[in-house]
């Protein structure tokens, strides 16, 4: 199906709108104007009747009665030679009729048909009023006139008087209106035309560069940018658009990690078991050191697993498929079921815990997504606290919110990767000392948990000293 463009769709509606307004004010104009005209010629026609009416009556006192038909040629001649005044200064025909409505005197005019004015008219005039109309006064005129009328009282009889005025001047005068709109009209459009290609070709020319950068998105240019510029629609469409590309931008990057980091993560521990396995199967590893390095193995292999687990769990949280249910529990439970499911590896490390308290206090959270980020943090603890070093703990209200900190002596982390400790496969192994046990996923996994708790979470350091992890959360209802 084809489609208009921008540009010729706003031509398009410039140019209906700019017809439509034309021919609405011609019509405005030329009914104002007509209305004008018809009232002038009226005005004119009524100056004209008052003159006639007047030299009439001098008639009249001068013994020359108009009201009756004059059989003396000469008096007639010179009552038509006064009326012939009028005719020639105000363009007018001027015709007397007797009662009948029959025409006994006029001035010349080649459209008089020579038939009576009709009794309507004559009964209007009766009444003692001026007549007036715009038509053939009932076959009186071949064409249409603008006509007035007016009773004569005679010392007789009385009489009719009627001036008109031919129409041609109207319809010559609309003409040259009609031609003078046409020829506006043409440049009016012409101007109009112009401009509003200039004006369509601005608004479009940033559409088609947001649609440009939108097909080089799609096409996988995930670094494609629209320009911001143009009506302010049109910059926040921009913006928004960029907004997006760099969103999608940073997603791509994130994702191209995320499989480099677990291609990595995956690696490492398949090459060791791989190692391992095939130095048994060829007689490298001596069968009595079986024993050891198929503990090895196992340690792999559960890091693999793991590895695996942690990644569902990311992928369940941040999908939303995990189902949240919080209630109110004890924070300092959760966090002695842990230091106690870890005693053995905390005695074989010979750390020493600290701030461990017996007392109650409530959050309201999920008591598995906790139990989980207090054992990530104290998993982390105990891999990066050095002998005859010291956990702490610590949990106080504050406000509406229960803080709660893990710290740990130790080299801690560089003020460079404190930044950078909550992403995702982040290890820094510099500042961890040699253990390179962990995924890189269980910072990542406190934060999401954390998070979807309706708290927060930060890391804090000093470098070859300590290490603490802090996180809020909401306290129990009803406390």
């Amino acid at each position: 199906m084809h489609r208009k463009t921008i540009s010729r769709e706003l031509f398009t509606s410039i140019a209906m709108v700019l017809l439509l307004s034309l021919a609405l004010m011609c019509g405005i104009q030329s009914a104002l104007s007509i209305a004008y005209f018809s009232n002038e010629r009226m005005s004119a026609l009524t100056s004209v009747l008052d003159g006639a009416t007047a030299l009439s009556q001098r008639f009249a006192e001068q013994g020359s009665d108009v009201t009756q038909p004059i059989t003396d040629e000469a008096l007639k001649e010179n009552i038509e030679s006064g009326f012939e005044l009028f005719h020639t200064s105000a363009d007018a025909v001027i015709f007397i009729t007797d009662p009948t409505g029959k025409i006994i005197l006029h001035t010349e005019a080649a459209d008089l048909t020579g038939e009576s004015v009709s009794p309507e008219v004559l009964d209007v005039l009766n009444s003692g009023v001026d007549y007036y109309s715009e038509d053939t006064l009932d076959g009186v005129f071949s064409t249409k006139y603008y006509t007035a009328g007016r009773l004569i009282e005679g010392p007789t009889t009385n009489a009719y008087l009627f001036v008109a005025t031919s129409m041609d001047a109207l319809h010559q005068y609309v003409s040259d209106l009609l031609s003078i709109f046409l020829v506006s009209a043409v440049g009016i459009l012409l101007f109009a035309s112009a401009i509003s290609i200039l004006f369509a070709r601005k608004i479009s020319a940033p559409i088609e560069q947001i649609g440009e950068a939108a097909r080089q998105l799609g096409s996988g240019d995930f670094t494609a940018r629209a320009p911001v510029d143009g009506c302010e629609e049109l910059a926040d469409f921009a913006t928004t658009f960029n907004n997006m590309a760099a969103r999608l931008q940073t997603i791509d990057n994130a994702r191209g990690q995320f499989m480099g980091n677990i291609a990595h993560e995956l690696r490492t521990p398949m090459t060791s078991i791989k190692g391992f396995i095939d130095g048994m199967l060829d007689g490298t590893i001596p069968a009595e050191e079986y024993k050891h390095y198929l503990g090895i193995v196992s340690q792999e292999t559960g890091r693999l697993a793991r590895l695996v687990q942690n990644m569902l769990d990311i992928t369940k949280l941040e999908s939303g498929e995990y189902k949240f249910q919080a209630r109110n529990c004890n924070i300092w439970d959760t966090i002695t079921d842990v230091v106690l499911s870890d005693e053995k590896r905390i005695e074989d490390g010979q750390i020493d815990i600290q701030g461990l308290e017996p007392a109650r206090q409530p959050v309201y959270a999920d008591p598995d997504l906790i139990h989980q980020v207090v054992y990530n943090l104290v998993d982390n603890a105990i891999k990066f606290t050095p002998p005859q070093g010291v956990i702490r703990f610590s949990v106080k209200r504050d406000g509406n919110m229960v803080v709660v900190a893990v710290e740990n002596t130790g080299e801690g982390i560089s003020p460079e990767a404190l930044p950078f400790v909550f992403e995702r496969f982040y290890k820094e192994d510099r500042s961890r000392g040699l253990n390179t046990r962990g995924s890189g996923l269980g910072l990542h996994i406190c934060k999401v948990l954390i998070n979807l708790s309706g708290g927060q979470i930060k890391a804090e350091s000093e470098q070859g000293k300590w290490c603490r992890f802090t996180f809020t959360l909401p306290v129990g209802q009803g406390e």
